[in-house]
């Protein structure tokens, strides 16, 4: 493939994860309801997702699926009838998961139930109440501030009644059924960044990765957060094969990358995308493992262990937009989110292609030369490939893996796993099981 048909192609792939996002932007999701199910219906027409409705009431570890939240509109009237407060103009007004309300109340009863950012006063807050009955608006402090006393004619046209929970799920078999895991949330409404960057990001991922040959099952999973990935840990706690997970969240902000290790701190996922990193040259943070975060904690949690990491930009909460009506479709930028899905395309790439290998011929160098795998021309410095092969061959004793080698030699990985296709071809290597 020519630079230039590269270069059209991510151009294309970015535009086409814009368009994705900026069509999920307006629906209102929630851990439960519409919102979701319409968002996984538009999902289905770029991958064949299998949707999952888990009833109200369901007992999933230590928590019990919620009622199923349903909200048709909202408002704060003013004494002429004009709509202060609009859930139709941002659905991030309403705090989610509100009981209905209909009633006239004063400033002073209305207040308690307000929630604005005095430090950022243009900007509407995020807000939900999920497992706790209660009702709220969120707006701008300036509209705040603007309020006068009253009466105001005040209504949340919304129910919780008995439904389901529901999620998305894809899983493209491989030649093992060990896994390779990438789960993003699709609970969130009008926010960018978080986290319809994930959701694009490991949608685009899913159908590259439907048509190429996998060694590894590859499972997607598009769930609420939290109380998703629960009742999913719930539902295959006694089936699980996930060998390398990845959470995506928050992936298409201008910030660096960053990696949050899994809990091992030390698995074969946490090394592969610290190579895949380091190979790309760019800017990143790699941190530590904390139960704090998105649904890698669930994964993370002792009973489980899995081995998944967090992949992320600017870390949540640290950057003013975070849960805030300025993580809008501009503060999402197109390069970031394919440098986001070109990192995730290495990882797995690398874990794809890890292997152990057992060197046949380990009593001193192999004649490459009369194997065709080395120039007839000596005394130069050694070339990458050349240099990769002689590290293969060392390192090659059926303990090490490739990402062993990568991290060892300091080479890139890509250089690594195709010095070793060379002298596996050669008959030089041989696979090892496992």
């Amino acid at each position: 493939m020519t630079a230039d048909r590269r270069e059209s192609d991510r151009a294309t792939i970015k535009r086409r994860m814009m368009d994705l996002v900026d069509e999920l932007y307006p629906l209102p999701r929630s851990i439960t309801g519409e919102g979701v199910r319409k968002t996984l219906r538009v999902l289905q027409r770029f991958i064949p997702l299998e949707v999952h409705e888990v009833a109200t009431g369901t007992q999933v570890l230590d928590w019990t699926v919620p009622r199923e939240w349903t909200i048709r509109d909202a408002y704060i009237k003013d004494a002429t009838g004009h709509r202060i407060v609009d859930f139709n103009s941002s659905n991030l007004h309403v705090v989610g998961y509100s009981v209905p309300v209909h009633a006239t109340m004063s400033l002073a009863e209305l207040r308690p139930h307000l929630h604005s950012l005095p430090d950022r006063p243009s900007w509407i807050p995020y807000r939900t109440s999920y497992y706790h009955e209660t009702w709220g608006f969120c707006l701008s402090h300036d509209q705040l501030l603007a309020l006068d006393e009253g009466p105001f004619e005040v209504r949340i046209d919304s129910d919780l009644r008995d439904g389901h929970l529901t999620y998305g799920e894809l899983v493209l078999p491989g030649e093992t059924r060990d896994e390779i895991l990438v789960s993003t949330h699709i609970c969130h409404p009008s926010l960018a960044n978080d986290n319809l960057s994930g959701i694009a990001v490991a949608t685009f991922l899913a159908a590259e990765l439907q048509h190429a040959p996998r060694r590894h099952t590859v499972r997607f999973l598009f769930a609420p957060g939290t109380i998703g990935s629960l009742t999913w840990l719930s539902l295959h706690e006694h089936d699980l094969r996930v060998r390398h997970g990845l959470v995506l969240a928050g992936v298409g902000d201008g910030g660096n990358l960053t990696y949050k290790r899994s809990r091992r701190g030390d698995a074969d996922v946490d090394r592969a995308v610290q190579i895949a990193l380091r190979d790309s040259g760019v800017a990143h943070t790699v941190q530590d493992f904390s139960p704090w975060g998105y649904d890698e904690r669930q994964f993370n949690s002792p009973g489980f262990n899995l081995s998944v990491g967090s992949l992320m930009r600017t870390v949540h909460g640290t950057y003013p937009e975070y849960h805030t009506s300025a993580d809008d479709l501009g503060f999402v930028r197109p390069d970031r989110l394919q440098e986001s899905l070109e990192t995730c395309r290495a990882v797995v790439g690398i874990l794809e292609a890890d292997r152990r290998y057992l060197n046949l011929s380990p009593k001193g160098e192999p004649a490459l030369g009369r194997r065709g795998l080395y120039s007839p021309i000596g005394g130069s410095e050694a070339p990458v490939d050349r240099l990769a092969m002689l590290w293969v061959l060392n390192l090659s004793d059926g303990s090490h893996s490739l990402i062993d080698v990568a991290e060892r030699s300091g080479l890139a990985f890509p250089a690594i796993s195709d010095a070793a296709r060379s002298l596996e071809k050669a008959g030089l290597l041989e696979a090892r099981p496992g």
